[in-house]
């Protein structure tokens, strides 16, 4: 559980069209958070970008290609993502995955310190 002070974010991004298991591999890792029982998560879609690969993904040519950009925003206790990051890094084949240091200010279903 969440808690008030000091966390850790965990971004992941990748394509849309990235698959993990038969599956878009952002809803692989949703589910595999969910069952892990992560605190929350959030998923973005951009509307255009690139990455180390140098192909420009963009909502302007979406009828050519259904390969947006996802963000993937999780905001945990650094112990529990130490636990899942292993299995996150197998699943993220292509993309990039970086961690930095929060300060939850308020979360409405954290417990008081």
């Amino acid at each position: 559980m969440l808690i008030k002070g000091k966390a850790k974010r965990l971004t992941i991004y990748v394509d849309e069209g990235d698959r993990y298991q038969g599956k878009p591999v952002y809803e692989a890792i949703v589910h595999f958070l969910f069952k892990h029982k992560v605190s929350g998560v959030t998923l973005f879609r951009g509307i255009a970008g690139y990455g180390a690969d140098g192909v420009f993904h963009s909502i302007k040519i979406l009828r050519l290609q259904e390969s947006l950009p996802i963000m993937i925003d999780i905001i945990e206790r650094e112990e529990v993502l130490e636990k899942i990051l292993p299995e996150l890094e197998a699943m993220v084949t292509k993309g990039l995955i970086v961690t930095s240091e929060v300060d939850v200010i308020k979360c409405s279903q954290c417990p008081e310190r």
